[in-house]
């Protein structure tokens, strides 16, 4: 099946209630103004230093259950956001991660805690967001104890069953022109700077008919089967990346 023309999720990471305030007040009126419906994915419990940007702000949760209300989909983004174990992930893009290595009994309870924490606070996750990609076989064996079946991460063209679980893909961090398929742009508030966001608000201007939900996503489209083929799109495109790194690596040592 090729969808013609593309179509688009938005993803937000990194949120919790110490963000950057000044990037992500730049980010929430393209929400509104577009009447997005993107993923949030959060943090619940954030012990990640570099996370700690701004005091910690008194309306994050109801803000969050606000949008959740118009129709965004809340993720789990890990736990803590502690990225301390250096366990090879199902996705291999970072030396260290949260989750992907760590024992499945700690990866469990990890799971169950941050997502108690976020139906604390009046929210419904309905996937998984993992830290810097880094998760495993025992992730998945947890996400599916606690009844999460979905979660945004891969690098298909559409959305793919892969041990139990629904992949929705995730492979651009900005706007970019795509013919077909089906593409999230992950945006890392914290870090956003105002160009990005005027070329975020372009983009959205020219093509925000073509952005849908994970709900839409869910219900329009049946996952494929992980197959040969998808194995080999998800290598060049890791290779492609790992490439791509090391060429701005270079770039700057030269």
């Amino acid at each position: 099946m090729i969808l013609k023309p593309a179509q688009f999720l938005l993803r937000f990471d990194d949120l919790c209630p110490t963000l950057s305030v000044g990037p992500w007040q730049r980010l929430l009126p393209l929400i509104q103004e577009f009447r997005l419906r993107p993923i949030l994915a959060i943090v619940p419990d954030n012990r990640d230093p570099e996370l700690e940007v701004s005091p910690p702000d008194p309306e994050f949760w109801a803000q969050m259950r606000a949008l959740e209300a118009v129709g965004a989909t809340i993720a789990l983004h890990g736990y803590r956001h502690l990225c301390q174990s250096t366990g090879r992930s199902l996705l291999p893009l970072h030396r260290h991660t949260e989750f992907a290595g760590v024992p499945e009994p700690t990866q469990r309870q990890w799971i169950h805690a941050g997502l108690a924490i976020l139906r604390a606070r009046g929210l419904n996750p309905k996937l998984w967001v993992a830290p810097r990609h880094g998760f495993d076989h025992a992730t998945l064996r947890a996400l599916r104890s606690e009844g999460i079946h979905v979660l945004s991460d891969g690098f298909a063209c559409l959305p793919f069953s892969r041990d139990g679980i629904t992949w929705i893909p995730q492979q651009l961090w900005g706007p970019l022109e795509k013919s077909d398929g089906l593409w999230t742009i992950c945006i890392h508030s914290n870090s956003t700077s105002g160009s990005e966001v005027e070329e975020l608000h372009a983009f959205l201007a020219t093509h925000s008919a073509q952005f849908t939900s994970v709900d839409r996503v869910l219900a329009e489209f049946r996952p494929v089967s992980f197959g040969p083929l998808e194995h080999l799109h998800e290598a060049c495109a890791l290779w492609r990346m790992r490439a791509s790194r090391f060429k701005k690596t270079w770039t700057r040592r030269s």
